[in-house]
């Protein structure tokens, strides 16, 4: 889980998105492309997913820089319905194909009812939210996930199935904070977590669901995309290792879109009323901590902890540019 870090220094997301931009382009990433991206990373710090945030600039410049991806990638819609379209993203990081592809699949939602769009031939797509919470203005309901190339071997324990497993639902709400679920199955699983066999004993059916969540993701958002289960990826960029799936259909197709939103509304404010688990203070629905804290950063800045400011300072000396904080 994210957790604001307990020392930090605020920096406003205008200065992260700033820093983000510059840093991609000095790789050679076109301004579109990189002003697009900070707009991404900067959102996820201001609503506390720091994980998938700002410092992620740091890994992606430096796979451009090297050409283990493509700085400087032609999106291209390989193949499409009325209600799907593969999206090729040449060999760059996901967020590309992934925004471009959800942007056209709100649309084909919104003329057909239901849309699946799944994207190829790139790297990491980010936060699974980035992509479900596009369709929230649309009065869509969404699923996200993706896959990432794979490399069991006999022997290897049945944890690994799971893969990276990212995956995200969204149900837009009226006046209060829509419900975004946006989680990897296997986030407490994986080999490092020192916990992991002792959750294992003590719930095993609750371990053996999130692997076979994350095998839905690796399936769906992976093999679907591609991603052969005999590595390597298929792709000209070594970095072009991932796949994901994007599936949106219209509310009204069932019930009156604002009569849904008002029942929306009211499952917010009873979940608030709920007793919160222990070692936490309040109840949201999932999604509502995020949103609460995008309001609370934006008007006073992210709280930028040590390792993340050192990960961007360190990035900025490498590619020899300026950190906005600083100046």
């Amino acid at each position: 889980m994210n957790q604001p870090p307990s020392e930090f220094s605020r920096i406003s997301h205008e200065e992260l998105h700033a820093f983000v931009s510059t840093a991609a382009q000095s790789v050679g990433l076109p301004k579109e492309k990189a002003e697009l991206l900070a707009s991404l990373l900067s959102g996820n710090d201001l609503r506390g997913v720091f994980s998938h945030g700002t410092r992620q600039i740091a890994t992606y410049a430096r796979l451009m820089r090297e050409g283990t991806l493509n700085s400087n990638p032609k999106i291209e819609v390989v193949d499409s319905s009325h209600c799907s379209l593969l999206v090729d993203g040449d060999g760059g990081v996901g967020y590309f194909p992934a925004h471009e592809g959800t942007m056209r699949v709100i649309e084909k939602a919104k003329e057909n009812g239901i849309a699946v769009m799944v994207t190829r031939n790139h790297g990491h797509f980010g936060a699974a939210g980035l992509y479900s919470r596009m369709t929230l203005e649309h009065d869509l309901l969404t699923f996200v996930t993706s896959g990432v190339q794979q490399k069991l071997k006999p022997g290897d324990s049945i944890f690994s199935a799971g893969g990276g497993s990212p995956m995200s639902f969204s149900a837009p709400a009226g006046e209060e904070d829509s419900l975004v679920l946006d989680f990897g199955a296997m986030h407490d699983l994986y080999g490092g977590d020192p916990h992991r066999d002792e959750i294992a004993k003590l719930a095993p059916g609750l371990v053996l669901r999130c692997i076979g969540m994350g095998e839905i993701c690796q399936s769906w958002g992976g093999l679907l995309a591609g991603m052969s289960i005999n590595p390597p990826a298929p792709w000209t960029f070594p970095g072009a290792n991932q796949g994901s799936m994007v599936i949106a259909f219209r509310i009204d197709l069932f019930v009156e879109p604002a009569a849904f939103k008002r029942e929306m509304d009211e499952y917010v404010r009873r979940v608030r009323e709920l007793t919160p688990l222990p070692g936490f203070d309040r109840s949201f629905l999932a999604g509502g901590a995020e949103a609460a804290q995008e309001r609370q950063y934006r008007h006073e800045g992210v709280p930028v902890g040590q390792e993340h400011r050192q990960v961007l300072e360190g990035l900025a000396r490498d590619l020899g540019i300026e950190v906005p904080w600083q100046s």
